[in-house]
């Protein structure tokens, strides 16, 4: 296992600082988030000039990238051109030599049919580009239920999860059920939470993320990929970023 910190901490920064600040603060992997409504790389600029957005990523600090962090948006993944835009994602991940892609999946209420569909789809274009995709737990999303995530895992062959504790003590499934998915986690994204509404992001040690258990349990099932820290940057965030940041990366280097 190792820690790697996602752009998403410095999303409100243009993306060369954004690194340059991860470096800054002693990480030597990233997490790549590319989202249409993002200050970074978007999904239509990567889609529109594959070689513009390498050079992009290229530009910054020698950072290797563990993963990338891939949000679409509500799109039509029926449209052609939409699924070609996915295509060009998976290439680009080869050539940063990324071996994990994370996805949010349907909504909820989305047919369960409907989206192993859609997932087939997508995973065998990934798995032919070297990729692991994986479904963000998000409790907005049909992964958010720990029982549908699995399986959607044991009906898509290939497909992973990427375990966001901070769902179990914010969404409806209790902590505890999230026990499931362990065996089908490639990526983890991690930040402190509590369990009152607002509380998504709290100050590191505030909250009630058992860091040392999530470790333990990912020992158990031989996991040897990131421990990603994903402290999202908002304007209303009531602790100063760096050193939140700073103090996880820290707390979990003591874990593995």
């Amino acid at each position: 296992m190792f820690v790697a910190c996602s752009t998403l901490c410095f999303a409100r920064e243009p993306l060369e600082r954004a690194l340059r600040l991860i470096a800054e603060l002693e990480f030597d992997k990233f997490e790549l988030a590319i989202v249409e409504d993002g200050q970074h790389l978007r999904p239509t600029l990567v889609g529109d000039d594959f070689e513009a957005a390498l050079q992009q990523v290229r530009r910054g600090p020698s950072l290797t990238p563990s993963s990338i962090h891939l949000d679409f948006g509500p799109v039509n993944w029926n449209d052609q051109a939409v699924r070609r835009r996915f295509d060009a994602h998976c290439r680009f991940a080869k050539a940063l030599g990324v071996a994990v892609l994370t996805m949010p999946s349907a909504p909820l209420g989305t047919p369960l049919e409907q989206e192993i569909k859609r997932l087939s789809s997508l995973v065998d274009t990934a798995m032919r580009d070297g990729l692991v995709p994986t479904l963000v737990t998000d409790s907005g999303t049909l992964a958010g239920d720990p029982q549908i995530a699995v399986e959607l895992c044991m009906a898509v062959p290939g497909l992973g999860l990427t375990l966001d504790p901070s769902y179990g003590l914010q969404g409806s499934h209790k902590e505890v059920e999230f026990d499931l998915v362990y065996p089908h986690v490639q990526n983890v994204h991690l930040r402190d939470t509590g369990n009152k509404p607002g509380e998504f992001q709290v100050r590191v040690g505030q909250g009630l993320i058992e860091y040392a258990r999530i470790v333990t349990q990912l020992q158990r099932y031989g996991y040897n990929r990131a421990l990603t820290v994903a402290i999202i940057d908002r304007p209303d965030n009531p602790f100063e970023r760096e050193v939140e940041i700073r103090k996880l990366r820290l707390l979990l280097e003591t874990l593995i």
